[in-house]
Parts: C-alpha cells; structure tokens; sequence
C-alpha cells in the first residue's frame, strides 16, 4: 500500500516516469511494477501508461488525492514519517507536511527531535552536504583519519555516498570507496574538508545491509572482561548493561560480565567510572589498567 502510495506521489511531482525507474527506486521487479499500477487503476486512481520512446506511466493532470485512499491510521504513519524527515532540514518535508496536514484535517505531531552536532563541533553542514551528494549521486571527496591513526595522519577518499547510518550513538556514511574498491563505513565525525563534487555515479548493484559492508575502521577482536562497579554508579549500571549482564552482589555493587573490543576504548570507558569500578578479569586487561592508571598518577606527582 505505501508503494503504491509513494508512485501516486512519484507521478504527481514528476509527470511522468518509466517502468524500470519505478522499480530500481524501490527495488522490485518490473512485473510488481505493473502489478502496482493495476491495482491503482482498480481503485479508480486515473494512471495509464504511454507507449514509444518518450512514453512511461503517467497519471492525469488533473487529478487530486482523494484523503478517502488512505485509512485515518495510514495518514497518522505518513505524517509521523514525514515528521521524522524534517530533522534532516528537508524543505521538501515541511511541504508536504502542509499540504497532507490540511488535506487530512490533521496536526502532525513534532515526535522525533536529533541534534547531528557533536559537543565540540557542528556536523549538521556535514550531514547536509553528504545527504545532498547521496540524492545527487555526486561523487564525494574528503580526509579520513582511522581510530588507529593520529591526528596528523590521514588519507583522503573519494566516495560513492548511498547512505547515511546511525548505530551506537555514532552517524556513518556508506559509500563505496574508489581506493579500496569495496563498499565502506566512514564515522561522520572523522570525515574533514569533504568536498561535494560534480562527477556523477550510477547506483552499483551491491548489498547495503550491515553485516557485508566493511568498516574502515581496523577492528579488534572481543574480549570479556569481568568488572566490580560501585553501587553509587546503580543509575550507568542500569542505562549502559543488558541486565542478563549484571548480577547485583551482596554489598550492594554490580558484577558485570560483558564482551568489549580489546583496544584503547575499554581503558577510557573504565576510567569514566573513575574510583568506582575494579577491573576483575581478565589479567591482561586489570595489569595494562593499572599500569595506565599509575601512569595518570606519575603525570600529577611530577
């Protein structure tokens, strides 16, 4: 239904539209294609199709979006979706948000609200002017520095941008990258001097889902690590660990078993708790912390 629905949208902006763009936009075939249109005919909604060179499915000028389409909880889910697009500042969104509110005789409640701005820098120019290459399909340009690099080193990139992800409290861009030819995540944040060019790409036929698109990140591999936390710590305890992670011990401190990647980020995690967490297990883990940790205290007794 909200296919159908986006192609009735898709032919009202664009006038007229093919087969196989339809299908490579929602990646169907051309025959669920051709099914979409039958059913919309069906349902009274005056979309034909024009044949030759400079045909494609088309849909009467003069046709308005009867609101009676679309059941009172179907127009909910298009507003709330459309609500949730404004956080990328899509004009495109407001519009449309006027115009459906009005028309379903609704108010689109403000649901969903994202600052995209770290606590030391604004990212939102960077968000925008990789959301404009990923909808332009415009090759991207920009300096990336690895986490295992230093703030000197960096190589630059030039980018196929299909996507923008958010996971763990971090932004991404995938794209693929023409050094590495593969497709790659890049964490927004360590993207600098990116530059939006004019060269145009095709959309590549490769998969986009999370588990075959490699992170340009050097991973490390996890190790479980076993840590005594304080009981005063109960409110960290509570919103960072599953609870099938935690056994509440009699002294009123959490026992927390969890699987960490063993780099550099575990140290800094562990010192967050400051005085209020024990390194329990595994050896390698509870010496490296200490030697940190005596190495913070030689920094102060000098």
């Amino acid at each position: 239904m909200y296919r159908q629905f986006e192609i009735i949208y898709l032919l009202l902006n664009k006038g007229k539209i093919t087969a196989k763009d339809l299908a490579e936009h929602f990646g169907v075939s051309r025959r669920t294609i051709h099914r979409d249109i039958d059913s919309l005919c069906m349902a009274g909604i005056p979309v034909y199709t024009e044949k030759g060179n400079s045909g494609g499915i088309k849909i009467m000028p003069e046709y308005v979006l009867d609101k009676s389409v679309l059941s009172d909880e179907e127009q909910n889910v298009i507003l709330s979706a459309l609500q949730g697009l404004k956080i990328i500042n899509t004009s495109e969104a407001e519009q449309m948000i006027n115009k459906l509110s009005g028309m379903f005789n609704k108010t689109a409640d403000d649901w969903l609200s994202v600052d995209f701005s770290h606590w030391s820098r604004d990212n939102n120019a960077l968000f925008q002017a990789a959301k404009t290459a990923i909808l332009e399909k415009r090759i991207v340009e920009f300096d990336y520095r690895s986490t295992y690099g230093t703030f000197a080193e960096s190589t630059r990139r030039r980018v196929e941008p299909v996507q923008i992800w958010f996971k763990s409290m971090t932004w991404y861009l995938k794209g693929f990258c023409l050094e590495r030819q593969d497709m790659r995540t890049f964490k927004l944040i360590k993207i600098k001097n990116l530059k939006v060019t004019n060269e145009k790409f095709s959309k590549r036929n490769l998969p986009l889902n999370n588990s075959s698109v490699k992170s340009d990140e050097q991973k490390k591999p996890n190790v479980l690590i076993e840590l005594k936390i304080a009981a005063r710590m109960f409110y960290r305890v509570v919103e960072e660990f599953d609870k099938d992670q935690v056994e509440k011990l009699k002294d009123g401190s959490f026992l927390v078993k969890i699987d960490w990647p063993f780099d550099e980020w575990v140290y800094s995690r562990i010192l967050s708790y400051g005085e209020y967490i024990e390194v329990l297990s595994p050896e390698i883990v509870r010496k490296t912390f200490i030697e940190k940790t005596q190495k913070i205290l030689n920094n102060y007794s000098k």
